[in-house]
């Protein structure tokens, strides 16, 4: 049961615009909603006796500000030694703890803008990456803490933070100047480690296919579904970094190649293959991806207007089930009557 607590207007998610929209229905299903004012002394105590026998809170509020309250951790945890608190921030502890953050601003000063854009021009991620990880990395962190309490009793306090989430997801990057010499170039001009690994124009004018030749077996699986014997036995493209020094010569013969085959074409013969590949797709085409349908894999949700919304469901199996939806998308606090009412009858 997640009980998702929101000022009394609501969350502010729910009213964002643009590219900001998708926000509260992509991450609010299977949550209950209550509104409480947290200046107030009614709805504070309501609060507090939700976190009284609560298994884990979850608060994203700037440094000290729920402390301030009477809800921060050393508080809550003398009423319920079993909570596990989890507080997402923008920092963990340091000089930059008290810091305002958003995903953006730790892409940027993070190292990740700089990777994805080319050189000069630092570009976010194409979807809150750093948000929705950081989010992961608190999961980790509780899951690991449940775990602890299980041999315990103890709660413990967890702190995930979106600028140290940057740091870890760029560290392949870090641990290429170490190996290297060199500092990591921007993606777009970056020196691939693959001779073939690249987004292909097809004979139809905007349809797009990457694919990759990642070791010396694709390769030859490779030369042999495209009828390349002349790839094939040339000795000095047999190895890897053989083909990545030769990068010049091969990729204009496998695009001209391309360009003489559609994507379905491509994609059949990769398939039949076993070779890895991908056609370009925009988001709002994966609600008709018929792999995603065939096994729970999108789920049917609507908006507070009524509105159908087809969305992805969790990336998981469970003995071999895909976690379905429990509930749909709340209302402005649509179950705080009913939150109140158990907590009353808790508390007689």
């Amino acid at each position: 049961d997640v009980i998702k607590v929101e000022p009394p207007q609501g969350d502010r998610t729910r009213d964002l615009v643009g590219s900001g929209s998708g926000y509260f229905p992509m991450f609010n299903r299977n949550k209950r909603s209550i509104c409480l004012d947290l200046k107030e002394a009614e709805d504070l105590e309501v609060a507090r006796d939700l976190c009284g026998d609560a298994d884990i809170v979850v608060e994203n509020f700037r440094p000290g500000t729920l402390a301030r309250l009477g809800l921060g951790f050393d508080e809550l945890s003398q009423r319920n030694p079993g909570l596990i608190y989890c507080s997402a921030k923008g920092f963990l502890s340091g000089p930059y703890e008290n810091r305002t953050a958003l995903d953006e601003v730790t892409q940027m000063m993070g190292g990740l803008a700089y990777m994805t854009g080319p050189p000069g021009r630092p570009l976010r991620a194409g979807t809150s990456v750093v948000d929705i990880t950081g989010g992961m990395f608190g999961v980790i962190g509780v899951l690991a803490a449940l775990e602890q309490r299980h041999r315990t009793g103890k709660g413990s306090e967890v702190r995930c933070s979106l600028y140290e989430t940057t740091a870890f997801l760029v560290g392949q990057h870090i641990a290429q100047k170490a190996v290297t010499g060199e500092a990591a170039r921007p993606m777009p001009v970056r020196v691939s480690a693959w001779a073939i690994y690249d987004v292909f124009e097809t004979a139809n004018e905007g349809e797009q296919l990457f694919v990759g030749v990642v070791s010396d077996g694709q390769w030859q699986t490779f030369c042999a579904a495209f009828g390349l014997a002349d790839f094939a036995a040339n000795e000095d493209w047999a190895q890897n970094n053989g083909r990545v020094a030769a990068r010049d010569a091969i990729i204009p013969q496998v695009q001209a190649l391309f360009k003489t085959h559609t994507r379905d074409e491509l994609v059949a013969r990769l398939e039949t293959c076993g070779l890895p590949f991908a056609p370009i797709v925009r988001p709002d085409e994966l609600v008709d991806d018929p792999h995603l349908n065939a096994a729970g894999g999108i789920l049917d949700l609507h908006l507070s207007d009524g509105t159908e919304v087809r969305l992805p469901s969790l990336p998981l199996e469970f003995d071999g089930q895909r976690p379905g939806l429990g509930r749909d998308l709340p209302r402005i606090d649509e179950h705080g009557a009913e939150i109140r009412a158990g907590l009353a009858a808790r508390r007689s």
